[in-house]
């Protein structure tokens, strides 16, 4: 099979307007409101992708681990603050707990695949940490959002449960334990399904980028295998780690629940 990327010029590229077009004119015959922002996301995702474009070519002529670990660190706590945009329902969202989650998520599975699994050489090549550490980045902090949003909804709608058994003599971990298991799940439950229906229903990016690129599509599944179960344990590890250190912010010192979550008690 002839390995090459059939190339796309600029007035190729160009072309790819009258998609954005089609869409807005269904948002402004419907009146969905949506129209400055569709052109205002189209605009950024030109000027970004070409930005990150030629970002990547200068970083991948770089051989040293510290920069790559550098730049990982730096996109796992750009995660972590644009993670916090998508929990409103969070007061006071923990980001430093968040960038512990996704640093400990996206470097020991990233490792994991690069070092055991991927094996390239050397092992810390930015051509191929840097897409497989944000594959697995990306994928755990939406994650990590809809859990923690989850637990937060979980813990108002339970509120008198939990104060109950705090009454009984539970511990608040013991109290607010159910909702953390529903947390996790909901942060999981997306990943969950995608591992369902792949192959069936969707061809993954990954695998479609490579096959277009001209790779033999029995080789671009196994990569695909690899990146799904990377994502789900990525985003089961995060998930885990940012409940299980947050729990605690729903309580006060003495144990009590925090007034924000009896205020939305019904």
């Amino acid at each position: 099979m002839e390995n090459s990327t059939i190339p796309i010029s600029n007035l190729q590229l160009a072309f790819s307007v009258l998609l954005v077009l089609i869409t807005g004119g269904i948002s402004s015959f419907l009146r969905l409101g949506l129209l400055k922002s569709l052109v205002w996301g189209a605009v950024r995702t030109f000027v970004q992708l070409t930005l990150v474009g030629y970002a990547l070519t200068w970083i991948f002529q770089i051989d040293s681990p510290a920069f790559i670990a550098l730049i990982i660190t730096v996109m796992c706590y750009i995660a972590s603050r644009t993670a916090s945009g998508r929990t409103p329902n969070v007061p006071g969202y923990p980001s430093a707990m968040a960038f512990a989650a996704l640093m400990a998520s996206t470097y020991i599975v990233g490792l994991i695949v690069t070092v055991l699994i991927i094996s390239p050489q050397p092992w810390y090549s930015p051509r191929i940490v840097i897409p497989i550490f944000g594959m697995i980045l990306g994928n755990s902090m939406n994650g990590i959002a809809i859990s923690l949003d989850r637990l937060y909804g979980e813990a108002r709608s339970r509120s008198a449960e939990i104060e109950a058994m705090l009454t009984f003599g539970a511990t608040p971990w013991e109290a607010v334990r159910g909702s953390v298991r529903e947390a996790v799940r909901a942060g999981m439950i997306p990943t969950i399904n995608s591992l369902m229906v792949v192959g069936l229903v969707s061809l993954p990016g990954m695998m479609t980028g490579q096959i277009l690129g001209g790779a033999d599509p029995r080789e671009a599944v196994r990569y695909q295998i690899v990146v799904m179960l990377m994502i789900a344990t990525a985003v089961a590890i995060g998930c885990l780690m940012l409940v299980g250190l947050s729990y605690k912010k729903l309580f006060n010192s003495d144990g009590s629940l925090q007034p924000f979550v009896l205020q939305s008690r019904k």
